[in-house]
């Protein structure tokens, strides 16, 4: 039996979603959810599904639904997951959540809450570490090759001129980088420090730099920045995970393009690249989508979900607790 489902907010990243399902032999797209109804109907038409306007009305349709992407915007790119996550959660379907699963905490809590209380799967999508070179990069750390991990520095930067919150920039494009970084330090921030800088005619906070220190020891960097994308062409750069261990370090670009592990004691270096075929960031969703599909086709059991509601709100407090460090400037606990 093919996995039935929905998506709900038909825009960029719905459509995004909708194809990696669409294009998945055991998946069917049976329902597209949007509050533009026009919206929901050209998504419908475009992938043979049922087209409603409202999560109520979808669910009292009585179509049968496996599981569920939520892809709504809103304020910071998170303000509108909670609703409809509430609603689908509650009528027991599994939820795969857009990123930031929110940037109001206590809405936050209460998804994860509710999840754990309907046992229900619930994912985010966190897509930086479902790459094929990601998961060898982990293999490296599991097997001890860069022996104990001290440092892990990330630069993640693009150009984005959104001006519509004061700390868009931190809230709807770091959770991928507190997400990555905790991903490889095995660990949870106890300590945050963060300093933020406005660019040039810019109203918001659109660079940073953050120190983290990570409860098993390990201390992290993070320079992030809206006005990113170096070079002629305006792309190069994305992002830049450097790993240092007592033996060796890996450098990981642009989220699966190029890994290089550097021995520390010998001379020559590793280089690995497009890992497993990957080339591109955009490949990433497929990548991450697939795995949540695996998860809920063998009925994964809700607790051992990859990057769950879960680590996504963990992510959001660190997030929080940088705004914190910044706005007071001290060094925050969490």
């Amino acid at each position: 039996m093919p996995l039935n489902v929905a998506i709900v907010g038909i825009g960029n990243i719905g459509n995004t979603h909708a194809k990696v399902y669409a294009a998945h032999p055991d998946c069917k797209i049976v329902a597209i959810c949007d509050a533009i109804t026009d919206k929901a109907k050209e998504g419908a038409d475009k992938y043979g599904a049922q087209a409603f306007s409202s999560i109520a009305e979808m669910l009292a349709s009585g179509v049968k639904i496996d599981a569920a992407s939520v892809c709504t915007a809103g304020m910071e790119n998170g303000g509108d997951h909670y609703q409809p996550t509430i609603e689908l959660l509650n009528a027991g379907i599994p939820v795969l959540g857009e990123k930031p699963i929110s940037n109001e905490i206590p809405k936050a809590e209460q998804m994860v809450a509710l999840a754990k209380e309907k046992n229900v799967r619930y994912g985010i999508n966190l897509n930086h570490r479902f790459t094929p070179a990601a998961y060898l990069a982990k293999d490296w750390v599991k097997e001890g090759r860069l022996g104990d991990l001290n440092m892990i520095d990330l630069t993640m930067w693009i150009n984005n001129p959104n001006e519509s919150s004061p700390h868009f920039h931190m809230r709807a494009l770091h959770p991928h980088s507190f997400d990555i970084m905790r991903y490889f330090a095995d660990s949870e921030v106890s300590k945050v420090h963060a300093f933020f800088k406005k660019g040039k005619g810019r109203n918001t906070w659109t660079n940073v730099h953050v120190n983290l220190l990570y409860e098993n020891g390990i201390i992290g960097h993070l320079r992030g920045s809206y006005e990113g994308n170096f070079g002629a062409a305006g792309t190069y750069g994305l992002e830049t995970l450097d790993v240092v261990g007592s033996n060796g370090r890996f450098v990981l670009k642009d989220a699966c393009e190029h890994l290089t592990f550097y021995p520390r004691f010998e001379k020559e270096l590793e280089q690995q690249d497009y890992v497993g075929g990957m080339k591109h960031f955009s490949e990433t969703f497929g990548s991450r989508i697939n795995v949540w599909i695996d998860e809920n086709l063998k009925s994964v059991d809700p607790t051992a979900i990859s990057a769950s509601g879960e680590d996504a709100l963990k992510g959001q407090k660190v997030i929080e607790a940088c705004i914190e460090s910044w706005e007071t400037g001290q060094v925050i606990s969490l």
